[in-house]
């Protein structure tokens, strides 16, 4: 039988768990994360590894330990094989395995395994000790087993702004340059980020094996293109393909196309709100620190920061909080909310803890003191670990005092739907002003600066495309202006400040610094606003009210997968399906003079939607709900690059490495 893709994300640490016995292991940041959720070191320390460690230059083993286990997902060449170096000779290493995620092959000017092996030997400084290089396809992370996703590629955007534009058109001859995004295929791209589609594209390719399906490629978006095209033509897969008793359709979809969705605040869900208040675990972009001390003695004092170790919401060793996870990622706040006191209940009930029952609505503080039975009790703090993180997950987000800001998000989002529509813009806009306030008028309840760059970026995306007139211009110029200023007063610069300025410091950023970042920033809003402009169909998200119901916004994903299963079943205007050759081209032709239908996203009974840069918790949900009301019979995963939250957005938007991604090299 088929191995179904959580599964087959475990199964690819079986050969790396094999070489774990007695070594040391170094972990690079997207590896640690995609084993946090596949069983976290625990898997490794039970296959007898004796440390788990960073994969830095600073880190070594000790003279007692001979073997070593370096686990990478980026090709073995240039800073990796640097860190390395570094790590062995410092170390009395007599064994070293190294293991990276990049299939062979697949990154142009590669030493071979046998060379690698020889140098790995030079550094543990004897000829005949031993060393081994491996590949594994380490790709996924499986959050749930219909929802995955990519940290070696969570900065992984599609290209948006004319400076990208104007980046790649650089070194063209004049005649040969882009007119648009639609124009840049893969060999245009920078070497960086053509070989960091590569290797997606290998590990795509590894997956769809594993799982023993027959994809069909499918796209809706300039970057969605390139990827699905190199994957349906990729050589590899071809006999694959034939051998495959089952077929799967995979739909790979532009985030840009709808930003709304991910900067929006509308979604009724309890992991989102968790997500999006809670810090993230530093280099994690799926999952977050949950603060354990109240079940401690400790008291909250500046010598105890840090002496616990958080939780978080990933719980593969844990099967009831595991369950209790994949629960609540699909249900809306208050049942999830239910469902967390539920089975606090029921756990303190059965370590016969004095719990007191009570109906009715669910409060932080009711949560608090269930989790409190536990404290002290070591054995059913031990039992129910998982539970414990999850639940107080759960109160610190609703205590946080972002969570009380979501409403107010909400609120204004809506206004904005119901003022909205091409020339209600400038209205809009007028209305966001007087909010922007600089850092020594704001109040707790006030927006920041990144917050009224997410609402900015929400305004533009579901408005579409835009009819620039002089009072469209007149009200950009004064947000533009108070934006400069507010940027100015920032006492400190946040992470998205400082990416967007490009200063680091306060002190650094002029006032011609602030103005240069704005005027970028309205640049790309304008972009944002185009980006469905070639798209027949689904070239709108917002859905005018009328005298019976009010504006609303729909979002792209949904009318995907609704065009997917349109009862119909007419070929998709906007879906493009990739041919993988030859064949169906020529079949492609002959359809002009037979009736031979293209594949359709509709034929499979396997359907993968992959987004390329980012999905929110409530996409996810509202995907599965709307497949099982559609077509009950098919099975849907979302695949993406990260879980988003809204702040992400502007972050990846803005990011100066976006056409030159960090790959290693």
């Amino acid at each position: 039988m088929a191995l179904t893709l959580h599964d087959f994300c475990l199964k690819v640490w079986e050969p790396v768990l094999a070489k774990a016995r007695r070594a040391v292991v170094f972990l690079d940041t997207p590896c640690a994360e995609i084993l946090h959720w596949c069983g976290g070191a625990e898997l490794l320390l039970n296959s007898g590894a004796v440390d788990v460690k960073e994969f830095s230059s600073f880190e070594s083993g000790t003279n007692s330990q001979p073997k070593a286990l370096f686990v990478v997902s980026s090709p073995l060449r240039g800073r990796v094989m640097d860190v390395v170096r570094d790590v062995v000779s410092q170390s009395a290493f007599q064994y070293c395995v190294l293991v990276t995620a990049v299939s062979p092959g697949e990154s142009e000017g590669r030493a071979s395994h046998e060379q690698l092996e020889e140098r790995l030997c030079e550094w543990m400084g004897n000829m005949n000790y031993t060393a081994e290089v491996m590949w594994a396809p380490l790709l996924l992370a499986p959050l749930a087993p219909h929802l995955l996703t990519a940290p070696a590629y969570s900065s992984l955007f599609p290209l948006l702004t004319p400076e990208d534009l104007q980046t790649l058109n650089w070194s063209r001859p004049e005649k040969k340059r882009f007119a648009g995004l639609g124009d840049v295929d893969l060999p245009s791209l920078t070497p960086e980020l053509q070989l960091q589609i590569k290797n997606l594209v290998s590990g795509l390719n590894y997956l769809m094996e594993g799982i023993g399906v027959r994809e069909e490629c499918f796209s809706v978006g300039h970057m969605s293109r390139i990827i699905a095209g190199e994957l349906a033509s990729y050589p590899q897969a071809k006999n694959r393909r034939k051998a495959s008793q089952s077929k799967a359709s995979l739909v790979f979809i532009d985030r840009t196309l709808d930003l709304t969705g991910s900067v929006g605040h509308h979604g009724d869900s309890l992991v989102e709100k968790i997500v999006s208040v809670l810090p993230c675990i530093p280099g994690h972009s799926n999952d977050v620190m949950v603060n354990m001390e109240e079940l401690t003695g400790l008291r909250s004092e500046a010598e105890n920061e840090g002496i616990i170790a958080p939780g978080c919401l990933a719980q593969p060793n844990d099967s009831a909080a595991k369950a209790l996870w994949e629960s609540i990622l699909n249900m809306k706040q208050k049942e999830a909310v239910m469902e967390v006191r539920r089975h606090l209940v029921e756990a303190a009930s059965r370590e016969k803890l004095p719990i007191k029952m009570s109906m009715g609505r669910v409060t932080p503080e009711q949560l608090r003191s269930h989790i409190q039975l536990f404290k002290g009790n070591g054995q059913a703090l031990e039992s129910h670990c998982g539970l414990l993180q999850l639940a107080l997950a759960t109160v610190q987000t609703l205590k946080h005092p972002q969570y009380s800001k979501w409403d107010n998000f909400l609120a204004f989002e809506r206004h904005v739907l119901q003022s909205t529509g091409k020339s209600e813009l400038p209205t809009v806009l007028n209305q966001l002003y007087p909010m922007i306030k600089s850092h020594n008028e704001r109040t707790n309840d006030d927006y920041s600066v990144e917050e009224i760059i997410i609402i900015l970026i929400y305004i533009y995306s579901v408005t579409g495309n835009i009819e620039i007139n002089k009072e469209l211009e007149v009200i950009e110029n004064q947000i533009k202006k108070s934006l400069v200023q507010s940027f100015c007063d920032e006492p400190e610069l946040s992470t998205l400040l400082q990416k967007i300025t490009e200063c680091e410091t306060s002190p650094e950023l002029t006032l011609e610094k602030s103005r240069s970042a704005v005027e970028k920033i309205f640049v790309s809003l304008r972009e944002i606003a185009k980006t469905r402009a070639n798209l027949k169909q689904l070239h709108s998200v917002y859905i005018p009210g009328s005298n019976i119901q009010q504006a609303s916004y729909k979002p792209l994903l949904k009318q995907i997968v609704e065009e997917i299963f349109h009862p119909d079943r007419t070929e998709p205007v906007d879906i493009e399906h990739m041919s993988s050759g030859l064949t169906d081209l020529l079949k492609t032709g002959f359809s002009m003079f037979m009736k031979v239908s293209r594949p359709h996203p509709g034929d499979s009974s396997l359907l993968i939607l992959f987004v390329i840069g980012g999905v929110t918790v409530s996409e996810v949900r509202m995907v599965k709900d709307l497949v099982s009301t559609l077509k009950p019979g098919v099975q849907v995963i979302v695949l993406s690059t990260r879980l988003l939250k809204p702040i992400d957005i502007p972050e990846l938007l803005f990011a100066t490495d976006r056409l030159h991604p960090d790959i290693g090299i």
